[in-house]
């Protein structure tokens, strides 16, 4: 099925309406649908560099939306809605760090969320069901999903077609070293009283 639905988003980049998709895809992606809207922005991306940044603002701002949508399924259909959802997609286990995660690190979970390979409507689903703040989730997934987008966009922009095959063989690396570079300061931080 995942397949099938990466396929779907790769051959609707090229079409007319790629912009419409693009935002649709975004904004289901984090509440309840599979499919990340990465594989459509950068094939979008590819095709009209100039537009990178366009497609990456759309991204972005569709994506904290759906995020909203995320965090209300969370905070009000817990039970209803999210559990199902939850197994359906077999993220169980993922709810389950991710609930560790906003233990440990607040508000810096939702930041955190834009980077990882959790898929980020865990994350929208977990902080409404663990009732956070709604400002500090917001500015965290614009941060986060920003940060994840316009970094897709420059590589593609600056780089094309080959730098970005390059950095997507490299990723898991550089995401894991990045991530505990992030987590060794937020530590340090902590401990040091800063």
């Amino acid at each position: 099925m995942i397949r099938r639905l990466v396929h779907w988003s790769l051959v609707k980049a090229g079409h007319p309406r790629a912009p419409l998709w693009l935002g649709t895809l975004s904004f289901a992606e984090s509440s309840v649908f599979p499919v990340p809207p990465d594989v459509l922005m950068a094939p979008m991306a590819l095709a009209r560099p100039r537009k990178a940044w366009y497609f990456a603002a759309l991204t972005t701002v569709t994506s904290v939306l759906g995020g909203l949508v995320g965090y209300l399924i969370g905070a009000l259909l817990y039970q209803a809605v999210a559990e199902p959802l939850l197994a359906f997609y077999g993220a169980r286990e993922e709810y389950a760090r991710v609930v560790e995660w906003f233990g440990a690190y607040g508000g810096w979970a939702v930041f955190l969320a834009g980077l990882t390979p959790i898929p980020y409507k865990v994350f929208t689903i977990g902080a409404g069901s663990l009732q956070m703040p709604l400002l500090p989730f917001v500015v965290g997934s614009l941060a986060g999903r920003g940060l994840r987008f316009f970094v897709l966009a420059g590589i593609i922009r600056v780089g094309g077609e080959r730098l970005y095959q390059q950095v997507e063989r490299w990723s898991p690396a550089v995401f894991w070293t990045g991530l505990a570079a992030l987590a060794g300061l937020v530590l340090y931080s902590f401990y040091s009283g800063g």
